[in-house]
């Protein structure tokens, strides 16, 4: 995907929100309260749901094949559920 400043861009921009999740997840270990742990994981949410998009994207326009796009995609769509999950589990804590 390198080989093309196009190609450059658009992996540029799944590696950024790809790594963003795990760096946002790893600073709501460490939240000040309930709710920047909820912050933190909302914003890790939001950035896996991006990269699945640019899945989408590169599956779409033959970036990348069916097998990886299936492989990736499923990885993504079980963090964004686990994610969710501890978003839910501390909200109703705090309800």
């Amino acid at each position: 995907m390198n080989k093309e400043h196009k190609q450059y861009d658009l992996s540029r921009q799944i590696l950024k929100s790809g790594t963003s999740v795990g760096a946002n997840i790893r600073e709501a270990e460490f939240a000040q309260s309930n709710l920047d742990f909820i912050h933190k994981l909302s914003i890790s949410q939001k950035e896996i749901n991006e990269t699945i998009f640019w899945l989408e994207l590169f599956k779409e326009t033959n970036y990348i094949k069916e097998e990886q796009f299936e492989s990736l995609n499923y990885d993504a769509i079980e963090i964004l559920k686990l994610i969710t999950s501890s978003i839910k589990t501390m909200k109703s804590k705090i309800d």
